[in-house]
């Protein structure tokens, strides 16, 4: 945590540059509006998380890794750490709309950065589906008279037109949302404790870190690459760069501490629940139908049918807001993309300093992706099986930034090694391990989808290198 320190540190310092460099690409250039404090930023990124994320891939988690699922949320959230670091690190050189599109076009260059903003995109498009989704079965388990493509669809309307009526106003509501989540959630910890002290555990207590079974670090990393989609979302902070009052340093600290928040909600939760399930991991490995709702299984055997439709109302409510976080994100990569000209201008309009143009196209994507997955029976495995390519590339992108920006072009002068070379190698490194790890499928669309890139890239043109200027230029900032 020393490095990170030093990070924020530096981020403090540097903050009246990032405003002055956010004040050139402030409404006349942008039209968007600096309305967003600390809180803003921690509920959108935990909003996109979900404080209950694990419930939905538990059983598939469990199964995976041979029940070590507590040691699976460890190894992602150290994995998750490299990545807000480099965040950290960026935010402050390019403190825009665009996220790691912005920072991999400072430290690579235009082509690099066009790719990372398109794998990105593959994330920020599917991941709110995912969350739709979500919503719909958890209200189709709670009102099965009606279809989930009803409720999935449904979610999407209510929360793009939140999304419309501007940032700021979606986190106000989604604040309370959050709220309900957390007490949810509490409710559900002290349900669990008390069951465990009352009648004991199901498995060996220290079974989530060790496997209930034959202990396998290659199942644990395997399962890592379906954890990670848990914590997609926090990432998403940056990209309301441009619409944080005081300063890049505000973005850094919401990072960190949604992942540390984040990390620790899933490792006490899946811990718990994992003490709970009456199940083996070998037999949800051997029955792939169980593991979807093995969270809610284990909560309705242990403590009662009470809770296990309390954590569905509250999964169902708070994945459509994850999604709304996701939608506001997704808009903003668009909106930063058009700008730049990568994508048709038009994304870039603002009407009152909301890109409402880029929200709607955003919207559109998520929900005939949304629909479509409702409709079908394996809609939910085809949508989770090729969200993480996407945004892990992009992070892999975001690491070699950093390297390129300091160590390579030095522009900021001499570098610190550790934290511009050795992290962001290590960091770049784990996430390469977890691509490899991904599913077959994950990784056939993944490269698909970087081809039409490249080939979208071929026709507009790579450009010439990094983006020119000096750090805290106006000239770093984005082209009119």
């Amino acid at each position: 945590m020393t490095a990170w320190s030093e990070a924020v540190s530096e981020t403090d310092a540097m903050a009246e540059n990032a405003q002055v460099d956010g004040a050139a690409t402030g409404p006349d250039h942008t039209g968007l509006r600096r309305t967003l404090g600390f809180r803003d930023l921690v509920v959108y990124g935990l909003l996109f998380i979900a404080p209950m994320a694990p419930v939905g891939v538990f059983g598939t988690l469990d199964a995976k890794s041979h029940g070590a699922v507590a040691l699976v949320y460890v190894v992602a959230t150290v994995a998750m750490a490299f990545t807000a670091f480099s965040y950290a690190q960026m935010v402050r050189v390019a403190p825009l709309a665009g996220s790691v599109f912005a920072y991999a076009r400072k430290g690579l260059g235009e082509g690099p950065g066009f790719v990372a903003g398109w794998m990105a995109m593959l994330d920020y498009l599917l991941i709110p589906a995912v969350a739709y989704l979500f919503a719909g079965i958890a209200m189709e388990a709670l009102v099965p008279e009606v279809h989930r493509w009803v409720w999935t669809g449904l979610a999407v309307v209510v929360t793009t037109l939140l999304n419309l009526w501007g940032v700021r106003a979606a986190a106000r509501v989604g604040f309370a949302v959050l709220a309900m989540e957390i007490v949810v959630l509490l409710v559900f910890v002290v349900s669990a404790v008390v069951v465990l002290a009352r009648d004991g555990a199901q498995r060996d207590w220290w079974s989530p870190l060790t496997g209930d079974g034959t202990f396998s670090l290659a199942a644990v990393i395997g399962a890592v690459s379906v954890a990670v989609l848990s914590y997609l979302g926090f990432d998403a902070i940056a990209s309301f760069a441009e619409e944080v009052t005081g300063g890049s340093s505000k973005v850094a600290r919401a990072l960190l501490f949604c992942l540390v928040l984040a990390g620790v909600l899933f490792i006490a939760q899946t811990w718990l629940v994992a003490l709970l399930e009456p199940v083996s991991s070998a037999e949800l490995a051997a029955d792939p139908g169980k593991q979807g709702s093995a969270f809610y299984d284990a909560v309705d055997s242990s403590v009662g049918g009470w809770l296990h439709d309390l954590v569905a109302a509250s999964k169902a409510i708070g994945a459509a807001f994850a999604a709304l976080a996701g939608q506001a994100a997704g808009g903003r990569l668009l909106f930063a993309m058009g700008r730049e000209g990568r994508l048709p201008h038009a994304l870039a309009r603002t009407d009152s300093g909301v890109p409402r143009v880029a929200l709607l196209v955003s919207a559109t994507v998520t929900m005939a992706a949304a629909v479509w997955a409702a409709s079908r029976d394996d809609g939910l495995d085809h949508l989770v099986s090729v969200v993480d390519v996407g945004a892990l590339t992009a992070f892999v992108l975001l690491h070699a930034s950093v390297v390129g920006w300091f160590a390579v072009r030095r522009a900021e002068g001499e570098p610190h090694w550790l934290k511009h070379v050795v992290l962001p190698v290590i960091g770049a490194a784990i996430l390469v391990a977890v691509i490899v790890e991904a599913s077959p499928a994950a990784q056939v669309v993944g490269v698909v989808w970087l081809g039409v890139g490249l080939v979208v890239l071929a026709v507009q043109g790579a450009g010439r290198g990094p983006v020119g200027g000096r750090p805290g230029s106006r000239e770093d900032g984005p082209r009119r």
